[in-house]
């Protein structure tokens, strides 16, 4: 072992790494380990379109006043439905998709789509609210038209 060594010494760097790699090559093949993967266990059970509508009222003026600079407000909402549950297959996380007619401030009704997401809020605590008013998504983050707000 110590002529290894001191023959290591004289023989450089490249050597050192050659006989490493030798080593840990001539090492059994690692197993792989089973770890317990912890998440949220979806459940399925969302609020009805309604639980929504104040977030959505909220974030709408937040939006508005702090980047659009835009007095706009929601004052009301009619002709709430929901438009889809859960449309793609049981191991996507749980949605409800909904859609309503917003009374905007400037006196004008806009559709809203949105949708109630299962352990969407912030940090994955709580129900989390993703929206986009028809006509109002000036950074075209839904765009066309809101549709991909929609399911």
């Amino acid at each position: 072992m110590r002529n290894l060594i001191t023959s290591l010494k004289k023989a450089g760097p490249g050597a050192v790494l050659g006989a490493a790699l030798g080593l840990f090559g001539a090492l059994p093949a690692a197993q792989a380990f089973n770890f317990p993967v912890f998440g949220p266990g979806y459940e399925g059970r969302l609020p009805a379109c309604e639980a929504g509508l104040p977030v959505i009222t909220s974030e709408f003026w937040e939006k508005e006043n702090n980047f659009w600079s835009s007095p706009l407000r929601i004052t009301a909402y009619g002709n709430v439905h929901e438009t889809a549950f859960r449309p793609w297959q049981s191991d996507n996380i749980p949605r409800r998709y909904c859609t309503a007619d917003a009374m905007v401030s400037d006196g004008k009704i806009r559709t809203v789509h949105y949708s109630i997401i299962e352990d969407g809020g912030f940090a994955s605590i709580g129900q989390g609210v993703e929206w986009c008013v028809v006509g109002l998504d000036r950074n075209w983050a839904y765009n066309p038209a809101c549709r991909a707000a929609q399911p």
